[in-house]
Formats: structure tokens, sequence, C-alpha cells
């Protein structure tokens, strides 16, 4: 038997076509002789998982292929709930139909994780078992929102999720980075400057330390992972009625006292696209660095060769709160929609990376774009 986070994982090869017939076959032993590995390589994989008093369904994933020139989508959203998750049918449907390989929740999950609703259940059980045939079959990677703190240190998102990445030999779900083709991913905490007087100063100042480095590493293989992107919960740019035109000065650009901001970070190693939630609309901006705007005029396409991070709210996967209304708009807003829905990203190559808004409300994309870029840009 094979131990797994003190569960059996079980991993069945299934053959499909003659592009994942299973190769590479090996044997090695197990924890004592009686026991024997059989391992494989191929793309595609069933699985079970379960202990001796009993065992779940059989479930699929598929992995990436190796090395970092392929296309790959992904799905991006913030702030859905278990009640009134209004783009859970078309998520569902659009899982179904292959239209993404990955997602990336970008906080506020079930609302809330920790709660007991009126039957007496805990929602994020609920939320879990509702969207199993999603999240057991495309990589579901997720941030911290304000919704996931309950009081107690995340501790009931730290250990229902396990990102990758490790802090001092625990894993660490507030911030992580990970590689996926031609793209270097990061999740970022926001909740430790919305939380700081409960839990402090210290994670904020280690979060820094390690995105610092995490960034400064990465900028270091450009030619090989030409593009950055990041996700955090709350913006730092937004044009809703409660948005100054600097949202979030703490997280953006910290303070006077030793707390360090974001942005710096982001500007000085030059990433590339960050996505944000916290606010219940769809808002596409310029590309934008210390409240500056590049492109917002008609110079040319902005989103090439970027002069500055684009930034991306994408809370309208829905819930049980109202949409966020707008204000007046920020001046780097290029598109922002209040209808329910959510983003896919494809990222064809190390030049071309796509974007469009499926609304709900309209069963339609209402938003698409390009990002690109000159190699070595």
């Amino acid at each position: 038997m094979i131990p797994f986070l003190a569960l059996i994982f079980l991993l069945i090869s299934k053959i499909f076509c003659a592009s994942v017939f299973p190769e590479q076959v090996h044997i090695s032993l197990g924890e004592d002789a009686a026991a024997m590995v059989v391992t494989w390589v191929t793309f595609e994989k069933n699985y079970k998982v379960g202990t001796s008093d009993g065992w779940s369904k059989q479930f699929q994933f598929k992995t990436f292929p190796a090395g970092n020139n392929f296309k790959f989508r992904v799905c991006v959203f913030g702030d859905l709930g278990y009640h009134f998750g209004n783009s859970i049918p078309d998520l569902m449907k659009a899982a179904k139909n292959d239209l993404f390989d990955m997602i990336i929740h970008v906080g506020d999950i079930a609302y809330d994780l920790h709660k007991t609703d009126d039957d007496g259940v805990n929602i994020g059980d609920k939320y879990m078992r509702e969207l199993e045939p999603i999240f057991s079959r495309f990589p579901y990677m997720v941030i911290a929102g304000n919704h996931e703190n309950d009081k107690l240190n995340f501790s009931h998102f730290h250990n229902r999720f396990r990102m990758p990445g490790e802090v001092n030999g625990h894993h660490n779900n507030q911030y992580y980075s990970y590689n996926v083709g031609s793209a270097h991913f990061f999740g970022v905490s926001t909740e430790d400057y919305g939380y700081r007087e409960e839990y402090g100063n210290a994670p904020i100042l280690a979060q820094y330390n390690w995105l610092t480095n995490d960034l400064q590493e990465t900028n270091k293989n450009r030619v090989i992972r030409p593009w950055i992107i990041g996700y955090q919960h709350r913006p730092f740019y937004c044009s809703n009625t409660e948005c100054p035109i600097d949202a979030e000065p703490l997280i953006r650009i910290g303070d006077n006292n030793g707390i360090p901001g974001l942005e710096p970070a982001f500007i000085q190693n030059k990433i590339d696209l960050q996505f944000c939630g916290h606010r219940h609309s769809y808002e596409r901006f310029y590309p934008i660095a210390n409240l500056v705007a590049y492109g917002n005029d008609s110079s040319g396409n902005a989103y090439h060769n970027a002069a500055a991070p684009t930034y991306i709210t994408v809370g309208t996967a829905g819930c049980h709160s109202s949409k966020t209304p707008f204000g007046s708009p920020h001046p780097a807003s290029a598109f922002r929609s209040d209808d329910w829905g959510y983003t896919i990203m494809t990222i064809y190559n190390h030049t071309h990376i796509n974007l469009y808004q499926w609304s709900v409300d309209q069963q339609k994309n209402i938003d698409n774009i390009w990002i690109t870029k000159d190699f070595g840009h």
C-alpha cells in the first residue's frame, strides 16, 4: 500500500488514444519487501482515493505536457458562493466541454468555508461536493480572501487546500508560486494587510521577503518563461462606487512604518498581469503603475510590450451579495461590467496571451483582448 496524506492513493491508467498509451513502465520496492510500486508515464490518469473504510468513485485528470512552450487555458474568477453561485452551471458546462485546463480562484470561497448552513451542514463541504466534478479533474488553485478569515488564522482554508511550496517545513497557502509552460504564476495574500491588527506584521514581512526573492529569481529566466502572472484578492485599482482612485494604499505601497507594499515589487520585476477579486464586478485596466496609466489614449496598442502591469478584477462568479455598482470610471479603466461570469485566459506561447470574459447574464463573451510581447521583451 502507498500512503498519501493518511489516505491510500490509487492511480490507474486509462487508454484513450495512441498519444496517451502508458510507457516507461517501471517497478520499485514499496515500504516493505512484500509491496511493489508500479510507475509509468502517460498524460491521462484515473484515480481513486480512500482508506480501508471505503473508496471514492473513480476520477480523472490530465497532466500538462513537458517543456515550456505549449498552449494552455486558465479559468479565473473570484467571489464564488455555494448559495447564489450564479456561474456554477456555466462552469460545469465549460468543464464538460474542456474549455480550460486549470482554475484560479482569487479568494472568497463558498461564503464561507468555515460556516454552518441552516441545515447544520458545513457550507464549505457542500461547496466542495457540488464542484467536485470540476475540482477533481482540473487543478484548483486558490488564494485567501477576507471571507476565509475564520478568526483562527485562516485555519479552515489552510487545512482544506494544499498549494505548491512550503515554509519552514509546512505547506503554505497564503503565498506560493509555480510554473506552467511559458508562464510563472504566483499568488499573494492581501489579507495579511487586511487583518494586520489580528495577526500582526510578521506575515506581511515574511510574504514580502518571499515575493521579492521569487520574482527576482523568475526574472533571471524570462527567456524560458517570459510571462509572470499573479493573483490576489483585494485590488489596488477599481472604479466601483466605494473605490477611491487609490483603493488600497497600504497594500499597494505600504506605509512609513516599515510595512512594504506589493506594487513596487510588481513594477520592478515587470510582471505582466495581475488578477484580483473582492469587488463583485469585472473591470479590465490599461497597463498602470503608481497610479499612472499607459496607453489609455490613441497612441497604439497598450497591451503590446506593455509599459506596466495589467490588472483585471474578476469578482463576478456570484454569491449571496449583490453586484458592486460602478461609480465614475477610473482613469485607467478600459472595460467594465457588472454581469456575473468568469475569465478564460489562453496562453498560446512566449509572445501571445488571449483573454475573454464570459457573461453568464448574456450567455456570450463581452470582453476580448490580446496581451502580446516581442521575444526578449
